[in-house]
């Protein structure tokens, strides 16, 4: 049986834009709004909320009269570890330090990849958190730990 929706990809993405953007505007309405001249912590969020409200809208819309192809099958091990990193990266920033949460970060994240290989891996995280380490922390002045406290450091 045919579906009603002939774009999913398209569908689905609105409605997530859409979720996206309500959130933002339920959020930001504990927030001052104040005006266009002089904008409150609320107005931002509200206005970026009610784009993504209106973008998600039309994309739905335009799954309804555009034809598109299925969504083959869902990602769920890519997804877990993509996100797992960065909140594994969240959790361990502090404590590790900088260098050893991107290493960790970098190494978990490419692992979701189809053509993970080990020392191209290694090779891309040691360059990205040495690149990183000097922007951020050498270069912008940033308060990050290189070697945090886990580390006796």
């Amino acid at each position: 049986m045919r579906s009603v929706i002939k774009h999913p990809k398209d569908f689905y993405a609105g409605l997530m834009y859409a979720a996206i953007g309500v959130g933002a505007i339920v959020v930001a309405q504990s927030y001052n709004m104040g005006t266009s001249v002089r904008m409150g912590p609320g107005y931002f969020p509200t206005v970026l909320g009610a784009l993504l409200l209106i973008v998600g809208s039309i994309s739905m819309v335009r799954a309804f009269t555009h034809e598109g192809e299925a969504i083959k099958r869902f990602f769920w091990k890519e997804i877990v570890l993509v996100l797992g990193s960065v909140a594994l990266f969240g959790i361990m920033v502090r404590g590790a330090g900088l260098l050893p949460s991107l290493l960790v970060l970098v190494v978990v994240s490419a692992w979701a990849s189809d053509q993970f290989k080990i020392k191209n891996t290694l090779l891309l995280a040691v360059v990205t958190s040495i690149f990183s380490v000097l922007v951020f922390v050498k270069g912008l002045g940033l308060p990050f730990a290189i070697i945090g406290p886990w580390f006796g450091r």
